[in-house]
């Protein structure tokens, strides 16, 4: 039996491994878009009916604008890459919820939510682009079936160290539980989570610039932020499941050039 789970997590993994355009990262994602878009545009619907959208017009048509605008660059760049199937699965929406937390998120799909609390970091429409490019860049990506895909290799594993340790005393199968639980979140869920992060840092980058804006505010997006945290707020990064502001700020300065460059290539 454990050898039946190790191989099946081995063949996922070939089956199942594709590459993210344009970073050309390898990623392993066997969740269909069949399987999740219908769920996802379900919860996007009843999040918006439990939750108080934004009564402010100017401010929700700005990101509903910005959004457009982004989307249109994404989906440009989709069809003039063979992607037409998963352009067309897109049902872009964007809208404004009245709620001071700082975040802003995007379902696969493309059901985007801005929060009012985090307009003071966006600061101005550039900003506003700089955020949405990165929020868009995750379902572009498939983050979040990548994501699942993944979670669901890690519950094999876990069967696999329970079979394999089952014939030793209740201590040793206790350490290596513990053990492989402990690795499998700070040594792949975790850093796999800020790979993500750091990934729709670049892919937002760039279809900003795509869709016309200034990709500097990417840049000084994460230095309001950074300028917000108080000492000591944060958590190491190493626990995090987002690179640190300082790393942010780096990273988007250093990929700046590169971005433009692409941006004109896919453009």
């Amino acid at each position: 039996m454990k050898k039946i789970v190790s191989l099946s997590i081995v063949l996922l993994f070939i089956i199942s491994c594709s590459t993210v355009p344009i970073t050309g990262r390898k990623r392993i994602n066997f969740v269909s878009d069949a399987e999740v878009l219908p769920t996802s545009f379900e919860q996007y619907a009843g999040f918006l009916k439990e939750n108080k959208i934004s009564t402010d017009l100017k401010t929700t048509n700005e990101i509903q604008s910005v959004g457009v605008r982004i989307s249109k660059a994404v989906d440009k760049f989709m069809r003039a890459n063979n992607m037409v199937s998963e352009a067309d699965s897109y049902r872009w929406e964007f809208n404004l919820i009245d709620d001071p937390t700082v975040n802003a998120w995007c379902m696969p799909g493309g059901k985007v939510v801005f929060y009012t609390g985090i307009l003071p970091m966006c600061a101005n429409t550039d900003g506003i682009a700089a955020v949405m490019g990165h929020e868009v860049a995750h379902a572009f990506a498939k983050h979040g079936q990548e994501r699942m895909s993944t979670g669901t290799l890690m519950q094999l594993g876990g069967t696999a160290v329970a079979l394999g340790t089952a014939n030793k005393d209740a201590k040793s199968q206790e350490i290596w539980n513990t053990a492989f639980g402990l690795g499998a979140q700070y040594g792949i869920m975790l850093p796999f989570s800020r790979n993500h992060e750091t990934e729709a840092d670049k892919l937002g980058m760039v279809f900003m610039i795509m869709a016309g804006y200034n990709p500097q505010e990417a840049v000084n997006v994460w230095i309001r932020m950074s300028q917000r945290a108080s000492a000591g707020e944060a958590p190491p990064e190493f626990m995090s499941t987002h690179p640190s502001n300082e790393s942010r700020i780096k990273n988007l300065k250093a990929f700046l050039p590169e971005a433009v460059k692409l941006a004109a290539k896919y453009n």
